[in-house]
């Protein structure tokens, strides 16, 4: 499941359960479609609530850093499972990893959460 929200400029993807193929496809529409705009300066995956990713939730979060290139933009993998995080730091992904809160991130690259 994912819970996918526009804070301004910033897309926080909150993914929760487990992320295969069927619902990686679902998800990657949805966030290019965003990224295309040109308006999206940063995406935040929230992973804390994720149990289990196979290859096709690798390679959602590296499609989308694919496309975020072109616009200068900035993604960061909030506190993944020891596993993912190892994962994503064999994958030169270290640098982007946070651990913390979403506000924490947004507080980081100058975005604000506003709560309802």
């Amino acid at each position: 499941m994912a819970d996918i929200i526009q804070i301004d400029d910033i897309v926080v993807v909150t993914l929760a359960g487990e992320l295969d193929n069927l619902e990686a496809n679902k998800i990657r529409s949805t966030i290019s479609s965003s990224i295309f705009t040109g308006t999206v300066k940063a995406v935040i995956w929230n992973l804390s609530k994720l149990g289990f990713m196979d290859s096709a939730g690798i390679g959602l979060i590296l499609g989308r850093m694919r496309d975020l290139a072109p616009y200068k933009g900035e993604t960061f993998i909030l506190n993944p499972s020891p596993t993912m995080e190892k994962i994503f730091s064999f994958s030169g992904l270290a640098s982007n990893i946070r651990h913390g809160s979403v506000d924490s991130v947004l507080g980081e690259i100058g975005g604000v959460l506003h709560e309802k």
